[in-house]
């Protein structure tokens, strides 16, 4: 444990935690899916699929469409959002001078844990220059044997790590990652800035999450005063 953090190992999300990737990626994943015959917004699109996998929605997908998920359509999805990505992505603000604290706190305890496939989030990292702090620290859902909400991906995380999940902190954004860092044990942390890429505070709230705070770069404070009285307001929703 640090002598500033009450944990061993902080674990990250990517996707509207990191980076403001869901309305890139939502937008993409909408035009392919009209192409199919299923029509909506892309808020619609986003309240059914931020914080989801896209192949774990096969089955709603293929009911909507009436035509099946191939692997085809998917490697084609996945290519048509990276170049979005690619062209477009942003990090999330405060994210960098957060992970870079954590970091240096924690002598380098720190991962991201992703449902996303590992080029993503290997783009993405590597794209808002967040890839140095994570080296060999980035985890994939797709490389588990369940994906979030299941706890696979943050248990992987945390035994690369050498740490107890119960000594982690997990920084999630959404009600599926929330879940999946409970389930590990670890102590979940709601990132809720408002808008549809991200779950409310009282949904995060609502399936346990120690402490919603609004603005990234409050990370290591609200981080470094769990458990305490004297924690201020200001960081929390």
């Amino acid at each position: 444990m640090s002598a500033s953090l009450p944990f061993d190992a902080v674990l990250f999300d990517c996707d509207g935690v990191l980076v403001d990737s869901e309305p890139i990626t939502n937008r993409v994943l909408r035009d392919m899916l009209e192409e199919l015959g299923w029509v909506m917004t892309l808020e619609e699109c986003m309240a059914t699929f931020v914080g989801k996998a896209v192949k774990d929605e096969a089955p709603q997908i293929e009911a909507r469409t009436g035509q099946s998920l191939t692997a085809e359509w998917l490697a084609s999805f996945r290519e048509r959002r990276n170049e979005a990505l690619d062209r477009e992505l942003q990090v999330v603000p405060g994210a960098l001078a957060a992970v870079h604290a954590v970091h240096a706190q924690l002598g380098g305890h720190i991962a991201c844990a992703s449902g996303a496939d590992r080029i993503k989030v290997e783009l993405q990292l590597a794209k808002v220059g967040l890839a140095p702090y994570f080296q060999n620290r980035i985890f994939s859902g797709h490389e588990t044997p369940r994906s979030k909400p299941f706890p696979d991906v943050y248990l992987a995380a945390a035994r690369a790590l050498g740490v107890d999940p119960r000594r982690c902190a997990v920084v999630e954004d959404t009600v599926t990652g929330a879940r999946a860092g409970i389930a590990a044990g670890a102590t979940v942390f709601g990132y809720s800035p408002g808008g549809l890429s991200h779950s409310s505070a009282a949904a995060l709230r609502a399936v346990g999450v120690a402490q919603v705070f609004v603005d990234m770069a409050q990370l290591p404070a609200v981080l470094a005063g769990h458990g305490s009285h004297t924690l201020g307001a200001a960081g929390s929703a």
